[in-house]
């Protein structure tokens, strides 16, 4: 928590910051008897407006909307023309699956959100790549001919980009299949 409060410190100023753990940190943080490392964590943490609450179930759907809207407040959009699509792609796991949050931005502004779940295993990358391919495809079939794509995995958008080389011939397979959408834009 400490490392997150000096990195995003601006956020911690202006906001009340609610904690989802399982894990007792917030007996542990306010807790008066505490010493050493932990009492300096305290004292640095005491200064913002931090809840820790416990770990609860959420609706799949409350976390793919909460997942797409963090990324477009995070993300900074380009200048868009009236001609310019924008796609954001992320995902997330779930037991017993994965699943992947696709909006796509219309020109005129309207946003279309769509949630993709996955009912096979896959790992983190080919969560991502999954998200990323639907979304194309959505993007295709809603008309858009010039896009702008938006994800956090630099990994799977530097091999998109080809930048970076694919190891498995599972990502190759994924990459070559983005790689079909190149001439639809």
């Amino acid at each position: 928590m400490l490392m997150v409060t000096q990195k995003v410190l601006h956020y911690f100023t202006d906001h009340e910051v609610l904690v989802v753990t399982s894990y007792p940190l917030g007996d542990i943080v306010h807790n008066h008897d505490i010493a050493g490392q932990i009492s300096k964590w305290a004292l640095k943490l005491m200064g913002h407006d931090i809840r820790y609450i416990p770990h609860t179930a959420i609706k799949s759907q409350a976390l793919v909307d909460f997942v797409i809207e963090w990324m477009e407040i995070q993300l900074p959009t380009p200048d868009v023309t009236h001609e310019y699509w924008m796609m954001y792609f992320d995902w997330f796991v779930m037991a017993p699956g994965s699943r992947a949050g696709v909006v796509v931005i219309s020109p005129d502004g309207s946003r279309l959100r769509y949630a993709i779940r996955l009912h096979f295993l896959a790992s983190n990358n080919a969560t991502k790549y999954e998200a990323l391919i639907n979304g194309l495809r959505i993007a295709i079939e809603l008309g858009a001919t010039w896009l702008y794509v938006r994800g956090d995995s630099e990994l799977v958008v530097d091999q998109a980009m080809k930048e970076f080389s694919c190891k498995s011939s599972l990502m190759v397979a994924y990459c070559q299949e983005v790689h079909k959408f190149e001439d639809k834009f």
